[in-house]
């Protein structure tokens, strides 16, 4: 399977222009697109959010080929483009950029570019921790209460800034099973959730 991604960030940008260079670029390699997938979202919002994530990152399969114009079609932060292509690489699905002239394939020179990746991604993770523990620290210091006071109940929970996209979801059908892999939670941590915003 061959996918065409395209993402622009408003409906007042138009996505034609991705498609006439991925098509030009196609025309010019022999190759097909069998799915096009296109993104109005922002690039700063997470893969899983978009059709990126509910499209391609759900069904991609061993072989497969994803082509964007440029790598900044994948995300906005580094951290984000290479989590993205490392999810891809361990799959072993192909991604083709055309302003880039960037390839990740199935070699070695791809399984290292993809480790390193991964590696600067853990690395990343590991800061943005540290810069928050330290942030947290400070504040604490200064007499900032951190946490909900003592006895008080919480009105806000991991999932709760997706309430009205998880409400959406399971009105259209989708199952319990399939959003707790979306958001990385238990079946129970669903479960809870939607109990509690219905």
């Amino acid at each position: 399977m061959t996918y065409g991604y395209i993402r622009v960030s408003t409906d007042a940008q138009n996505t034609e222009n991705q498609k006439m260079e991925i098509q030009k670029f196609c025309a010019q390699n022999g190759i097909n697109i069998d799915l096009w997938v296109e993104d109005i979202i922002s690039g700063t919002k997470d893969p899983s959010f978009r059709k990126l994530g509910k499209v391609i990152m759900e069904n991609i399969r061993n072989g497969d080929l994803i082509i964007c114009t440029e790598l900044s079609r994948l995300g906005r932060s580094l951290l984000m483009i290479m989590n993205t292509l490392n999810f891809f690489q361990e799959r072993n699905a192909s991604v083709w950029t055309i302003k880039d002239n960037f390839r990740l394939s199935d070699d070695i020179t791809s399984k290292v570019v993809s480790f390193a990746f991964g590696l600067a991604a853990e690395i990343e993770r590991q800061l943005i921790s540290q810069r928050t523990k330290v942030a947290l620290e400070r504040a604490k210091k200064s007499g900032v209460h951190i946490g909900r006071r003592k006895g008080q109940k919480s009105s806000h929970y991991k999932l709760t800034p997706f309430n009205k996209y998880i409400i959406e979801e399971i009105n259209a059908g989708r199952s319990i099973k399939s959003l707790a892999k979306e958001f990385q939670v238990s079946w129970d941590t669903i479960k809870n959730h939607i109990r509690r915003i219905s």
